[in-house]
């Protein structure tokens, strides 16, 4: 059990995740969090990973450090994206071991399982088949962070968790149109539409693909959540269990930002449609007795004023 008064250090907290991890740490009453900066501490460098662990001597970590990005830096950027999140993860977990620190988690994503795989989407699916093509280096980079926390587990006896979420999006995110993930990139193609007024929002591929969205605070809650629990598995899904198409995600967005116009959602097929459908089985996290708890609605409310504060200062 990891004590409020313990040090906590969470690799990343200036991202996505990162961010609403230290968050809802503060909010729970932790007051020993150590963060770093990149101008601090390369997390690419393996000495200065251990020097910093070393000193430090957090009793937890939270690895939401990675490069990450949608389908088209991740296949514009393939070794950057291998090469940065190898090294990363690699430095802070054998640093770790090397530290005698004994529980992480690890912050993965969906895009380990195979693009083709049943629905909804089992711990056990992983390496069951070949992935989605134009994430493979990501994908291949977090599939090597699962085996190495799952290797040290059974050679060394730690305690690192792996926490495999669905598509996150919230506060902080990266609202980029080439390089961020879907959801974002959504958010601010609609909205440059509404301020120039415009008829038609154009998406990549064909509107099919079906994604589970899951709001980053509930994500951050699981976190501090299987921070604190007890578990025997290595591998745990984090989501909703629901999911939609790319051309529903858009109604909803344009219900909410765009109310009462008429927009015509049309698709450019000579872009890729990414994996056809990823929904995740929960119910391995819902045994151990947490679940998602934000209305998407809402949370879409809060991550466009989010983004309308990042665009208007």
């Amino acid at each position: 059990m990891i004590s409020k008064n313990q040090k906590i250090f969470v690799a990343g907290h200036n991202g996505l995740v990162g961010s609403a991890i230290v968050r809802k740490l503060r909010d729970k009453g932790y007051k020993k969090i150590i963060t770093a900066n990149r101008s601090k501490l390369d997390l690419t460098n393996q000495i200065k990973v251990y020097n910093f662990l070393k000193k430090k001597k957090p009793k937890f970590i939270f690895i939401a450090a990675a490069k990450v990005g949608g389908i088209y830096s991740n296949n514009k950027y393939r070794a950057d994206f291998i090469y940065s999140n190898l090294s990363i993860q690699n430095n802070i977990i054998h640093s770790a071991y090397r530290c005698n620190i004994k529980d992480i988690i690890f912050l993965g994503s969906s895009c380990v399982y195979p693009k083709f795989c049943n629905q909804p989407i089992k711990e056990e699916y992983l390496l069951n088949g070949k992935l989605e093509k134009t994430n493979e280096p990501y994908a291949i980079a977090k599939i090597a962070g699962i085996k190495m926390c799952e290797s040290y587990n059974d050679q060394y006896k730690t305690n690192y968790k792996c926490l495999m979420p669905t598509n996150t999006f919230g506060p902080n995110d990266n609202y980029d149109l080439l390089n961020s993930h879907f959801f974002p990139s959504m958010i601010r193609k609609i909205h440059e539409l509404k301020q120039k007024k415009g008829k038609n929002l154009i998406l990549w591929g064909d509107g099919s693909p079906k994604r589970e969205l899951i709001y980053v605070d509930d994500l951050a809650d699981a976190c501090v959540f299987f921070m604190k629990k007890k578990i025997r598995e290595t591998l745990i899904n984090v989501g909703t269990g629901k999911d939609f198409t790319i051309k529903e995600y858009a109604s909803l967005l344009l219900k909410i930002i765009n109310p009462g116009k008429k927009i015509n959602i049309l698709f450019d097929r000579t872009k890729p449609n990414g994996t056809p459908r990823k929904v995740l089985n929960i119910n391995l996290a819902k045994k151990y007795g947490w679940k998602a708890k934000t209305n998407i609605e809402e949370a879409i409310k809060i991550t466009y004023r989010d983004y309308l504060r990042k665009t208007t200062k």
